[in-house]
C-alpha cells in the first residue's frame, strides 16, 4: 500500500519546464524551439506547488510537493543549445494506513537533467518565424533515493530522486508572430529500474498559445509586453513495476489545461499559471492530481 498509487505528475512534472529564449515568450510547462543566442546564457527559476488528494482508496492519502526548479541554458551556435535542470524539492505525504493519521516527508536536491536541442528547420520572414527542433537528454540519479523515517523507507514517489538513469527524446515546433506564438511538442521518456522499482515510461503531447494582450498596438516607448497563455498537456504513463511485477494502481492518462500570464521585456520575464487536470483516466486506485501552481522568472545574459 505504501509503495504505490501516487500521481504520475510527481515523477514527471519537475523535469522539462520549458527552455528559454531572450525577449520572447515561451510555454510555462514545456519546451520551445526559439533559439538561444550564440555564446549567451539564459536562466529560468520556476516555483512549483503540486497538490494531490482525491484518493479513491481507503487510506485517505494527500500529497503535496513544493519545488524550486533552476534551468540554465547556453547557446553553442545558432542551431544548438544545451540545458541543465536541477530541482530543490519538499515532499509531504499524509496517509491513514491503520486508522491513525501520519505524515511522511523529505526535502533536498532532486534528480539533475541535461539535454540538448538542435534546430533542423527554420523559416524566417519579417514579423514571424517557424522552427522545428528535436531534443534529447538524460535524467541522472543525483537525488537521494533511500530516505527513511520512523516508519521505514519512504515510498519511491516521495523520494527526492528515482535512483535511475532515464533517457528521453522529442521534437518541438514553434510558430511566432508579433501578436502571438504557438508551440507544440511530443516527447517520450524511458524509465529504468532502481532499488527493485521502476516508474512507467512517460509519453506526452503538449501545446501552448501565447497571445499579446497589451499593448494592443505596437509602438515606440513600450517597456514590455503582457501575454495571456493557454496550454494543454496530454500525459500518459505506463504502470510502475515492483520487483518486476506491474502495479495495477499506477499509471494512466491525464489531460491538463493551464491558463497563465507572462510579462516580457527585452532581458527578463515574469510568469505564472495554474495547471488543472480536466481528464484523469488513471489505473486502479492511483492518486489523482488536484492542481499545479507555477510561478517564476527568467533572464538572459
Amino acid at each position: 500500500m505504501m509503495h504505490r498509487c501516487y500521481p504520475a505528475l510527481l515523477h514527471t512534472a519537475i523535469g522539462l519546464l520549458g527552455t528559454l529564449s531572450a525577449a520572447s515568450g515561451a510555454p510555462l510547462t514545456f519546451n520551445t524551439a526559439l533559439p538561444v543566442g550564440k555564446g549567451e546564457f539564459v536562466f529560468r527559476e520556476q516555483f512549483v506547488f503540486i497538490k494531490s488528494g482525491d484518493d479513491p482508496g481507503p487510506a485517505d492519502r494527500e500529497v503535496e510537493v513544493l519545488g524550486a526548479v533552476s534551468v540554465l541554458g547556453y547557446g553553442i551556435n545558432e542551431n544548438l543549445a544545451l540545458f541543465g535542470v536541477l530541482p530543490y524539492l519538499d515532499k509531504e505525504l499524509e496517509v491513514t494506513p491503520d486508522g491513525e493519521r501520519i505524515t511522511r516527508e523529505t526535502n533536498g536536491i532532486g534528480d539533475f537533467t541535461v539535454f540538448g536541442r538542435y534546430t533542423v528547420f527554420r523559416d524566417d520572414a519579417p514579423g514571424r518565424t517557424f522552427r522545428i527542433a528535436p531534443f534529447a537528454g538524460l535524467k541522472t540519479p543525483t537525488g537521494e533515493d533511500d530516505e527513511r523515517d520512523r516508519f521505514g523507507r519512504l515510498p519511491p514517489p516521495i523520494q527526492l530522486g528515482s535512483g535511475s538513469w532515464d533517457p528521453f527524446a522529442g521534437v518541438v515546433v514553434t510558430y511566432q508572430t508579433l501578436a502571438f506564438q504557438i508551440d507544440a511538442q511530443a516527447s517520450y521518456e524511458i524509465t529504468t529500474e532502481a532499488n527493485d522499482f521502476e516508474f512507467g515510461d512517460v509519453a506526452r503531447i503538449d501545446g501552448s498559445l501565447q497571445y499579446r494582450l497589451w499593448p494592443r498596438e505596437l509602438g515606440g516607448g513600450v517597456p514590455g509586453f503582457l501575454y495571456g497563455i493557454v496550454e494543454a498537456n496530454l500525459v500518459y504513463q505506463d504502470e510502475s513495476e515492483i520487483d518486476g511485477i506491474e502495479d495495477p494502481d499506477s499509471g494512466g492518462l491525464t489531460l491538463f489545461l493551464t491558463p497563465g500570464l507572462q510579462y516580457v521585456t527585452r532581458r527578463w520575464i515574469v510568469e505564472g499559471g495554474v495547471q488543472v487536470p480536466v481528464v484523469q483516466d488513471l489505473n486502479g486506485e492511483a492518486l489523482e492530481n488536484d492542481f499545479v501552481v507555477r510561478a517564476g522568472f527568467r533572464f538572459n545574459f
